[in-house]
């Protein structure tokens, strides 16, 4: 491939997807590099507040464990009694929505966006996530773009969820598949 070639390539279609200007960017990375990467900071309550000046919407009793990457606040949505575990990465360059009581355990990653690799121009491609009331995402599990995890359902260890999780449900493998119904007692 020339220069030329090269050339018609770049980051545009990446700027829309941010949703607001350079200077908040700019502070939300360096607060995020300073309080929510960093696994020193283990002040749940200041990362809550924190998030909430850079527009998320937050409910209460929500923790927040060191090491946790949210790449944009103001596409966050976490209801009541929420629980975000160590070294989970929300890539939310699509909105991402918890209901009350979601467990996203450690090592979790939920990703919105993702590229056309069947375009030579590797357009990206970004879905918004939801996880309903009661769903359980398991440690090092990774829910992709566009997924709903319907109320309750859970997601095990290690497991990728390409697909709609169905409510009342659990779900493990790559790509994930429903073992059986969750029983909540």
């Amino acid at each position: 491939m020339s220069r030329t070639d090269l050339s018609t390539y770049n980051n545009n279609w990446y700027k829309p997807t941010i949703g607001v200007g350079t200077i908040k960017q700019l502070l939300w990375y360096f607060t995020n590099t300073l309080f929510f990467i960093n696994p020193l900071n283990p002040l749940s309550g200041l990362k809550c507040q924190l998030l909430r000046c850079f527009g998320a919407k937050l409910g209460r009793n929500v923790v927040i464990k060191p090491g946790v990457n949210i790449k944009y606040p103001w596409k966050l949505i976490v209801g009541d009694h929420c629980w975000i575990g160590e070294g989970v990465w929300i890539d939310n360059l699509g909105m991402v929505t918890l209901g009350d009581h979601v467990c996203i355990s450690q090592g979790a990653m939920l990703l919105t966006g993702n590229h056309n690799y069947t375009k030579t121009s590797f357009d990206l491609m970004v879905k918004e996530i939801i996880l309903e009331d009661g769903v359980w995402i398991g440690a090092k599990a990774v829910v992709c773009p566009g997924v709903t995890a319907f109320s309750h359902a859970m997601l095990s260890v290690a497991s990728v969820a390409n697909k709609n999780l169905e409510a009342y449900s659990i779900y493990s493998g790559n790509p994930a598949i429903m073992l059986k119904q969750r029983v909540i007692v």
